[in-house]
């Protein structure tokens, strides 16, 4: 049975003190790491303190984007080599917000999972479609197209290790949320990408996750899906027992 992996994705959101604060109040409630993994993506700014917070505790600390050369004169970017340096566990690539706003293409993406791979940062690879995409049919093309570019030249050793993030973007703080079908069916178009592209073992090791408006009252249902292994999580990851609430969601999975 696959892990399930909860992450909290912050975006622009916390000081540096509420931000030590959740880790601290987080880090001595979580889950044993047997059962789920729990990782919060802060910002960059944040990293190296809430790194050194949480390095005892079943808390992973993951970086929101990243460059994909490790320097060079890229003003404002962090590179991997520097995430890697204060003890970043996983990396957020491709999210709607970054491909919307700052231009990431999937070609980006895919340097950026290498550059990931290189400094053994786990990609947390995103991809969902419009909400036009989806009253148009257009949902498999759109994530196939996504996958099949991110994961362009890695093997199947690699890509099992690999964390998939299926974020419709209609249901990205919208405060609407894809049904469990809805979303289940996605990430098992998903997994048969992979298996078409790899294998069925390589496809059935990778994890899935869904994200848009997860919260504590519909995580169970979701969870319960056949080829949904975790949440990516906005605005339910903000406040610790919120965030905890998730987390032990996924615990019980394996109960």
């Amino acid at each position: 049975m696959r892990k399930p992996i909860i992450a909290g994705n912050w975006k622009m959101y916390k000081t540096f003190d509420e931000a030590v604060t959740f880790v601290e109040q987080v880090a001595e409630n979580l889950p044993t790491a047997q059962k789920v993994d729990a990782v919060i993506c802060a910002t960059s700014l944040f990293v190296p303190t809430l790194t050194a917070i949480a390095q005892d505790s079943e808390l992973a600390i993951g970086a929101q984007t990243m460059h994909y050369e490790n320097e060079g004169a890229f003003t404002g970017e962090v590179s991997p080599a520097q995430l890697a340096s204060v003890g970043v566990d996983y990396v957020v690539l491709g999210h709607s917000e970054r491909r919307e706003y700052y231009n990431e293409t999937d070609e980006a993406v895919n340097k950026k999972v290498a550059a990931a791979l290189a400094h053994d940062i786990v990609p947390i690879i995103c991809c969902g479609e419009t909400l036009q995409e989806r009253e148009t049919q257009q949902t498999a093309t759109k994530v196939t197209t996504q996958i099949t570019k991110a994961l362009e030249g890695f093997t199947a050793q690699q890509v099992a290790h690999f964390v998939i993030a299926y974020e419709p973007i209609w249901a990205i703080g919208t405060g609407k949320t894809a049904t469990a079908e809805q979303a289940n069916e996605v990430c098992g178009i998903i997994r048969h990408v992979i298996a078409d592209m790899y294998d069925e073992t390589t496809a059935n090791a990778v994890r899935i996750q869904y994200g848009g408006s997860v919260k504590s009252e519909n995580i169970d249902e979701l969870l319960a899906k056949e080829h949904i292994d975790g949440a990516l999580v906005g605005g339910a990851s903000l406040e610790p027992q919120s965030f905890l609430a998730l987390v032990e969601a996924g615990a019980r999975v394996n109960d």
